[in-house]
This record gives C-alpha cells, structure tokens and sequence, in this order.
C-alpha cells in the first residue's frame, strides 16, 4: 500500500449508512478499503477514531470536520473513539508546518487536554452503550514504552526511506528547512497508536483530514507487520473556500470552538460571512440539516442565498453553543444589519478610564489587546490605509488617532468596526 491510494472508485454505491451519509455530504477524500469498511459499517461493527494533539487550549473549525465524521458515525451505528494526543503532543507532528511546532511543558498540554475536551460532548454520546463514544489518551500506554523495546518490536518495521517519502518529511527537507529527529519520530508514535487502539478497544479504522493520509498508511502497514490486519483509514477533504482561501482563517486568527477563546457572536458571524458559493457545502458538512431542506435552501439563489447563510450560522452555532447563543447572536446581528441600531449584546470590551483619560491610541483599540478585531498592529494600519476601520460608523483616517474621555462622552460606549460585518463595542469602566 502506498501513499497514493486511489479516491472511491467509480461508481461506488455504500450499502451502509455511514459511508452513504459521508458521501452524500462531501466527507469522503480517501479510502484505504471502501468495500471492507462498508460491510463493517454495514453489519454495526465499525470502531473509528480519529487523534487530537493537545497544542492549545481549543480545537478550531479545522477540527469540526472530522468531529463532525465522528458524530455520523455513532448515529449510524459505529463506535467512535476521540483520541486525545497527550503523548503525541511533546513530539509535535510535523504535517502541513514549515517548522518545529513549539514544545510544551506537561502542565501546558494538561491544561490543553482539559480544554479541547469539552467540545465533544455536544457531538458524541459518552453513555456506555456498545455505540457509546470513548475518550483516551496516548500518553497512557506511549510513555511506558521503553526505548529499545520500541526500537526492536515497532522501529524495525519501518524503512526509512519510505519515511523520507512522505509529504510531511519532504516538502521540509525540500526547502531546506529542518526537521529535527524528535519529529521524524512522530509517525511511528502515530501508527503505534492505531495498533494500540485495536489491541485495546477493537479499533478497525483511523478517519482524519487528508493531510493525515501517510501517517494512517503507516499505522495500516504496522499493523499487518505486527500481527494486526484488516485496518483500514478514510480521510475528509483539507477544505478551502470557493475563493481558494484556507478554511478556518480571519483577519484576526483562527476560529475556535471554545466560546472562552471566541464568543458565540463571532462564530455565528463566522459562518454568516460564508461565500455564496460554499453555502450548500458548508450546510452539509457543518449542519445535521437534512439534505432536502438543504436542497431547499440552496434552491433560492439570489437574495435567498442571505436567507442560506443566517440559517447556516444559526444551525453551526447551535450545535457548537447551543440553541440559545445561536439565536441571541442571530438577534444581534438583525438587530445592527437590518435595523441600523446599536445593539447592546454586540461583543465589548472594556478598557479603564484612566487609560482613556491617558488617551487610548485607535491601533491599540482595534489590537490584539483590546477589541482583537485584527491580529496586530501593523494589521490595523494596513486596513486603516485601506479605509478598512471605522469607529461609531466613520471611516478611521489617521492611525495616529487617539481616543480619550470626550469621545465617550455620548453613552459611554463607541463601536469599532472592521469591515461591514464585524463590530466591538468598546467601553469605558
């Protein structure tokens, strides 16, 4: 088996559930064996996981997507296992990154785990059942491994100019970037977990972005060489926009799930910003919206498409906050869209007096530090040469501008806004 496994064949026609459902809403990319894990999907006796390093205190959209698999998987039957990268995460995967991930103290991946953790729950069912969810860690069985014992019983396995073959060593090695021998190490401890999966909990398939598809190869090969076959790996689209932008990405960073890390507001505005062209794809894949009423939606074109995008992002945001943030922020948003007023649950922050008094300078406002509506200063300038800016609805024109106490002075409040679409209310404790 190589790297290049080829996509479904043509035609393919799921007798199960599970694969009919990924396929009839665009989840599928590659698969190690489609007839073998339709017939497991089909007789109720597939084990699916899919791993999660603990690199920040929240996943984020790029996640959803194989979350989302996960979630199809348990309400067609399957049994899925969200594995936690405790282990996995002090040695850093290497994939789709032109350097070294930052290493982590034990107590900052702790504190990731706890973190990223909460988000399954709104997915998965963790009730015991034989189709209940299961949640484990790596580092449970990786840091008891004994380094020659790994060596002779799982290195022996590998060839290590297969390993050199692979995206995420190539294309580093290619640009003449280091890739340093703790991470060379990262797809064994990958494939040794699939193995570790099966011994323990019946594990038959690995699902992730296709990005992944080497590592899930390796796990498959190691587990025919160690006395574990009939593995097999499925893996979703990477996903970019209709525009060919990277999915996921803002102007001011990465969409969490974590409300603590971005608010439930920001997330609805998130989709709702949803180019007209990915609107049907997004419903499908980001929505347990059945595909007639998606149908339905997408069917309206031209104005209706606004109609498609509001109930996108209620739907996505319901799911991942639930129902009642989702449709506060739905109200906000008609509220300064539709009304033109100035809607008091806008996302705010709120900055001390004495600094207004010092006098609070807008690139500072916009920043990282307070409204966070643009990653950095420099961002800032740049949209405000671009008359990207705006504060209580006037074009910002000066980056040199400093807010202070007088321009308060109205209702204690002033709106910043980036763009049409996306406002903080800033105030003044």
């Amino acid at each position: 088996m190589t790297a290049a496994e080829p996509l479904a064949p043509k035609p393919f026609a799921p007798k199960s559930e599970f694969l009919k459902v990924l396929a009839e809403r665009g989840y599928v990319h590659q698969c190690s064996d489609f007839a073998g894990v339709d017939a497991a999907a089909a007789e109720g006796r597939l084990t699916c996981y899919v791993g999660y390093d603990c690199t920040a205190a929240s996943l984020h959209i790029g996640h959803l997507l194989s979350i989302m698999m996960l979630h199809w998987l348990q309400k067609t039957g399957g049994r899925p296992i969200a594995l936690m990268g405790g282990g996995t995460t002090r040695v850093g995967d290497p994939s789709g990154r032109d350097e070294s991930r930052k290493i982590l103290s034990l107590e900052q991946i702790e504190a990731n785990k706890a973190g990223i953790q909460k988000t399954f729950a709104r997915f998965l069912a963790f009730d015991g059942s034989s189709t209940g969810a299961i949640m484990v860690d790596n580092a449970d069985w990786l840091t008891k491994l004994n380094y020659i014992e790994m060596l002779r019983d799982v290195g022996r396995h590998f060839s290590v100019n297969r390993m050199m073959s692979m995206d995420s060593v190539r294309m580093r090695l290619e640009r003449d970037q280091e890739l340093s021998f703790l991470e060379f190490n990262y797809m064994i401890l990958q494939s040794y977990d699939f193995v570790e999966l099966n011994r323990r909990h019946g594990c038959t398939m690995q699902m992730g972005g296709s990005d992944q598809w080497g590592n899930i190869v390796n796990g498959i090969d190691l587990g025919r060489r160690m006395g574990v076959p009939g593995l097999t790996g499925l893996t979703c689209p990477l996903l970019t926009t209709a525009s060919g932008a990277k999915m996921g990405k803002t102007a001011a960073g990465a969409v969490w799930l974590d409300a603590e890390m971005l608010i439930p507001y920001d997330y609805w505005q998130f989709w709702r910003n949803t180019e007209d062209a990915d609107v049907e794809r997004f419903l499908k894949l980001f929505t347990f919206l059945p595909l007639p009423e998606i149908a339905e939606l997408a069917a309206k074109g031209g104005a209706g498409i606004n109609e498609a995008k509001v109930r996108l992002a209620t739907e996505a945001t319901a799911l991942m906050h639930g129902r009642e943030a989702a449709d506060a922020a739905a109200e906000t948003a008609r509220k300064t869209f539709v009304e033109g007023t100035l809607a008091e649950d806008l996302p705010s922050v709120t900055v001390s007096r004495d600094l207004v008094d010092a006098g609070l300078g807008v690139l500072s406002a916009f920043g990282p530090e307070y409204a966070k509506l643009v990653p950095s200063t420099s961002e800032a300038r740049r949209q405000i040469k671009s008359g990207g800016l705006r504060i209580d609805d006037v074009v910002l024109t000066d980056e040199r501008a400093v807010l202070r106490t007088a321009d308060f002075a109205k209702n204690g409040v002033l709106k910043l806004s980036f763009g049409k679409k996306r406002h903080v209310l800033l105030r003044v404790a």
